[in-house]
């Protein structure tokens, strides 16, 4: 399999990056996280203006470029490299992924405004008693004439803070684990100023993200905001979804690219017994082992960045097999680090303390490494 990137893809990648070496400062954006606001609304309007990532990936149909797979991860991976926070993957992986799958003139109309920049999209899909699968939704979704009615409540909705759309997954046939059943909705969205019968607890994240708790209680939507076709999701879901694991397996890949650097750089400058930490042996087998788990993970991100045009069940089991070896290497990477840069490590001084936290967080995102195992067990069974 050829991994190599064409022309245009390294040109891409070598703007993105450059981009973000002149323009997005780690002890900026750190601020920003922390801030009211969250983000940096200049950085993503320079990615929609300056570089155009925003449709890199979306369809011409909507004023994107058309690109793919190969896009996607060179994106993404440059995005965690510089530890960025803006709203990607939200946005235009998820959201995006949901309403190109979904079409309809609403949603091309919200994809138009993403490839612009005007609009961040979140999606309401995990609740407090539900497990992993996407389809396991107790949120329901009736009819009222020409309204639909949801109730229920949804958890760590990664974006919604940020948000100017919100997409909700409900049940409005079957019970809470059919793979029927299952409904999109979109909406308009303001977490700060919410609409009658939402309530929304906006918090920060450990890795420095915007995240809320959403309930809802005789929140009405007209009928235009059905996504869709009636009770027919859970096949969208799962395909965006997998989308969404193959992007943060790249930006987990830049993220750790980062950290072996930093971790051997300093290994070169940090004096113990009169001579540099990295002379020592035993740190040397620590550094190579960091390595080895690196080149696992690459390999595994970009073979599920590859699968994402195969079969669904070959789609399914790159995704899970490279959630499972990025979760693994995310873990051991960044654990040593710490471990390598002493207490150092875990302090917002230093990059590190920062990237630790983004590839712990990663570990658990869109699944836990045991879930993606089990699930590529059933998918491997004759």
């Amino acid at each position: 399999m050829d991994f190599s990137l064409t022309d245009e893809q390294q040109l891409l990648r070598d703007s993105l990056a450059g981009f973000l070496s002149a323009r997005y400062e780690l002890e900026k954006s750190r601020s920003a996280a922390k801030s009211v606001a969250g983000w940096q609304p200049e950085i993503w309007r320079g990615f929609a203006d300056e570089l155009g990532i925003l449709g890199a990936t979306l369809s011409e149909r909507v004023d994107g470029i058309g690109g793919g797979p190969t896009e996607l991860m060179v994106i993404a991976e440059e995005l965690g490299h510089a530890l960025v926070v803006e709203p990607f993957v939200d946005t235009v992986v998820v959201g995006g992924g949901l309403l190109s799958r979904s079409g309809g003139e609403p949603a091309d109309a919200v994809l138009r405004e993403i490839v612009a920049g005007s609009a961040r999209t979140a999606f309401a899909s995990l609740e407090p008693s539900a497990g992993e699968s996407p389809h396991d939704i107790s949120l329901t979704a009736r009819k009222d004439g020409d309204d639909w009615v949801l109730d229920g409540t949804k958890i760590v909705v990664t974006g919604a803070p940020l948000a100017t759309h919100l997409i909700i997954s409900a049940r409005t046939a079957g019970e809470r684990r059919d793979r029927d059943g299952v409904t999109l909705f979109l909406t308009e969205f303001d977490a700060h100023a919410p609409s009658s019968g939402v309530e929304v607890h906006n918090y920060r994240t450990i890795d420095d993200r915007h995240a809320a708790d959403l309930t809802f209680t005789g929140f009405r939507l007209p009928a235009p905001a059905l996504l869709g076709a009636e009770g027919g999701a859970t096949e969208i879901v799962e395909a965006t979804l997998e989308e969404a694991i193959a992007a943060v397996a790249a930006e987990a890949v830049g993220l750790m690219r980062k950290v072996v650097a930093d971790t051997v750089e300093y290994s070169k400058q940090r004096q113990q017994f009169g001579q540099p930490i990295g002379g020592f042996q035993v740190l040397q087998h620590r550094m190579v082992d960091m390595y080895m788990e690196l080149e696992q993970a690459t390999a595994a991100a970009y073979l599920a960045a590859f699968a994402l045009s195969a079969s669904a069940t070959e789609r399914a089991r790159a995704i899970s097999a490279a959630k499972v070896t990025v979760a693994r290497a995310a873990r051991f990477i960044g654990q040593q680090s710490v471990q390598l840069h002493g207490a150092m490590g875990m302090t917002e001084e230093l990059a590190i303390g920062h990237y630790f936290k983004r590839l712990t967080a990663i570990e658990n995102e869109f699944g836990s490494s045991a879930y993606h195992l089990n699930r590529y067990a059933r998918l491997t069974r004759p």
